[in-house]
């Protein structure tokens, strides 16, 4: 299949599923800034995405483009190494113009991956997990602002996320403006406009996610 099979389709896969992902964590930051608000609102939505049909089915999705992402991520990276061979030795100094997120998005990557590691078991693994499962802590499955609570009152998570975040803001920062480049806006005028709105909109997921983790570890320190 030309998608998989060619540099070209496996660019526009990445991109396509990397844009897929950005608004689900669009979606996603939006729903955790309600948190800091109202802990019954957040856990209605929590509940409204539990263990229903199409919750599941949402999450499969999800899934299959994150795998899809990654595999063809690391397919890219080894076929870019293999063409550069031996060159990729020869090159002591970076070129200036390139930027650091863009030298460094393999090692980006695999921070984002761990963290979506941890966060899964943080939260998916003791909410729809135990749902589907029938088994744990059944109580609090739907009681998604117990789990931001218990979590972000822990100052070693409270770090790790924010690293975690980091290192998701520079991911994104490069990967947003690349993807729009592959599927057709690589003008002039559009590269650079692109880049500014990738800075931009990478900053607010990452302002949006960090200001939950703060402030509800902030709050376990006033209680």
């Amino acid at each position: 299949m030309w998608l998989f099979n060619s540099s070209i389709g496996r660019k526009v896969v990445m991109s396509v599923t990397g844009i897929a992902l950005i608004l689900f964590l669009t979606f996603h930051m939006s729903m955790n800034v309600v948190a800091l608000f109202s802990g019954d609102a957040y856990n209605m939505i929590c509940e409204m995405l539990g263990a229903n049909w199409y919750a599941v089915v949402a999450t499969m999705g999800l899934a299959a483009l994150a795998v899809a992402h990654i595999v063809v991520a690391f397919i890219l990276t080894m076929q870019n190494q293999a063409a550069r061979g031996s060159e990729k030795y020869a090159v002591s100094e970076k070129p200036s113009k390139v930027e650091w997120a863009s030298q460094n998005m393999l090692v980006l990557g695999i921070i984002v991956l761990l963290g979506l590691l941890l966060h899964l078991y943080d939260f998916w693994a003791k909410m729809m997990l135990v749902e589907l499962a029938g088994t744990g802590d059944f109580a609090h499955a739907a009681d998604g602002a117990y789990w931001i609570q218990q979590n972000f009152a822990d100052p070693i998570h409270v770090v790790i996320y924010l690293v975690w975040l980091f290192a998701l803001w520079f991911h994104l920062t490069h990967g947003f403006w690349s993807a729009m480049q592959t599927l057709g806006l690589n003008g002039k005028i559009w590269f650079c406009r692109m880049k500014v709105i990738s800075i931009a909109y990478a900053s607010l997921l990452f302002a949006g996610f960090a200001v939950v983790v703060l402030c509800f570890f902030g709050r376990s320190l006033c209680c």
